[in-house]
């Protein structure tokens, strides 16, 4: 078999190439063009659906695809470069199969593990559309967002061997954590003060000397976490009974932790405020069931709803390291602001520094 380039730039994608990747995996076609097109919003990668014409098909090809790149920004090129597109690659090739999550079907994967160059080609879920972070979301595509968020926990919940994959790690000591955190929320103030409102600001001033508590390790129970688990990361439709359904993208953040970080982190910026404060606790109850369902039995739900109170800095912590490590966009800007704002608010409403206070150091 003729050993097959990687194709780490859209460009890179020909007629000659997706021929082949095609025939690798099982289809008899000869591909004879290709349009392309930006999709999605991500700013450390970047996507691009392919749209197929046919020479020769075998009935079964896809019309389109999309590929995931790295980015074409340094800044982000860079960040991505450090173990994000890695992990993203080993968790379509090592983890996805031993969970239930619904995310577009990997149909080819390749990279280059030194330079950090990889092609992510998938499946298109068109006419799904990808979530919006700033207009929210419906409670009933929260409820498919949190019952696919269950279907990623609770098959491996509480496996100790996810810590045999060294991509799900973070090594590092706590001095060097909380370092890189005050440095980054130093340059997010300075550059985002005049865009946040004093509450949101004190939110973080008070959670700042709280920091190396707040991301030590989950001391219960861990599972396999998204880590950005948000609507932007999300391709949403309609199952064939009219039921919304979704599809979870973007994996470069997997890692292991505590089940609540994804669900306090979808919630707090998903769903609007006033939104949220009325649906959460139901909300959070309907994941908890479905936990349950899925053979976790070790779990009370008062101890979720605690853990549910404690990640809801999650979003906030993200706002700030993020906005800092990748190209600055006037969407990712209003972007993290709104994930600022939601999440100040939802750790406000939630007293979550009185957890903070009663931690042990």
């Amino acid at each position: 078999m003729t050993e097959i380039a990687l194709a780490p730039d859209p460009a890179d994608v020909t007629p000659d190439w997706l021929t082949s990747v095609l025939r690798a995996i099982g289809h008899e076609v000869t591909v004879a063009s290709i349009e392309s097109e930006s999709v999605g919003t991500g700013q450390v990668a970047h996507c691009e659906r392919f749209a197929v014409g046919y020479d020769t098909w075998d009935g079964e090809a896809a019309p389109s695809f999309v590929g995931k790149f790295r980015s074409p920004d340094e800044l982000s090129r860079r960040t991505g470069s450090s173990g994000t597109y890695q992990r993203e690659v080993n968790f379509y090739r090592q983890i996805l199969p031993t969970v239930g999550i619904r995310t577009p079907r990997p149909l080819w994967l390749d990279m280059d593990e030194e330079s950090g160059d990889f092609i992510l080609l998938m499946e298109d879920m068109a006419p799904a559309e990808q979530g919006d972070q700033m207009r929210g979301c419906s409670v009933a595509e929260a409820e498919a967002a949190l019952d696919e968020a269950a279907h990623l926990h609770a098959p491996r919940w509480g496996d100790e061997s996810l810590v045999e994959y060294p991509f799900l790690t973070r090594p590092g000591d706590e001095a060097a954590r909380v370092a890189r955190y005050e440095r980054l929320w130093a340059g997010f103030v300075e550059r985002y003060a005049d865009q946040l409102d004093d509450e949101t600001l004190e939110v973080g001033r008070r959670f700042l000397p709280y920091y190396g508590t707040y991301s030590r390790p989950y001391p219960g129970q861990r599972c396999i976490t998204h880590g950005d688990y948000r609507l932007d990361n999300m391709l949403i439709g309609d199952s064939d009974d009219g039921a919304k359904q979704v599809a979870v993208v973007d994996w470069q953040t997997v890692g292991i932790g505590g089940a609540a970080q994804d669900v306090s982190y979808f919630l707090g910026a998903g769903l609007l405020p006033e939104d949220r404060r009325t649906h959460e606790q139901p909300l959070v109850e309907r994941y908890h069931a479905a936990l349950v369902d899925g053979g976790v039995t070790e779990y009370p739900l008062e101890q979720l709803w605690d853990d549910y109170r404690w990640y809801s800095y999650a979003g906030y912590v993200m706002a700030v390291t993020a906005s800092m490590v990748v190209v600055q966009t006037e969407r990712g800007d209003e972007m993290f602001m709104t994930m600022a704002r939601r999440h100040a608010q939802q750790a406000i409403d939630l007293d979550a520094q009185s957890l903070l206070e009663a931690a042990p150091e």
